[in-house]
């Protein structure tokens, strides 16, 4: 049986689930997120790293054309080893501070008079488009695949 458990311990069967909570939406001017991960498991097991981060999917272009970037804007890690039992809960309340990045067009956009519509057309013309996710991952000692969830977050 220790053999047979070792496997699905490798797979991630019955092992850590990670659950991010946290409001949908975010300031950018406040350039944080707050929430917490929770922890459960069905069998024991040690958490080595828990890392956060936020996530920008840039896109650019249409049809064909279209290419997509991923940017981290900010991460945060709880290095904090333990053993985690099963049917405990752990909750890691974190505060995710992040940096929103802006291209040339985003810039030229905030600026007044003729700049500002020439950098409006530039983002219209160049159909750019940004998503972002809060990502958290449970670095477990015996999985081969880390645990994860991801949520998507409107910034407003």
């Amino acid at each position: 049986m220790g053999f047979l458990n070792k496997i699905k311990n490798k797979l991630g069967i019955g092992g850590v689930k990670v659950n991010l909570q946290f409001p949908g939406h975010a300031s950018k001017e406040s350039k944080q997120i707050e929430g917490k991960v929770v922890l459960t498991t069905k069998s024991e097991q040690e958490i080595i790293e828990v890392k956060i981060k936020l996530v920008e999917e840039f896109t650019t272009g249409r049809g064909d054309n279209t290419s997509t970037k991923s940017f981290d804007l900010g991460v945060v890690k709880f290095s904090e080893r333990y053993i985690i039992k099963p049917g405990e809960i752990k909750e890691i309340p974190f505060v995710l501070p992040f940096e929103l990045l802006k291209s040339k067009a985003d810039s030229l956009s905030e600026k007044r008079g003729v700049v500002g519509k020439i950098g409006k057309v530039s983002k219209f013309v160049s159909n750019e488009k940004s998503t972002y996710q809060v990502k958290a991952t449970a670095d477990v000692k015996s999985a081969a695949l880390d645990p994860f969830d991801k949520k998507d977050i409107r910034l407003v």
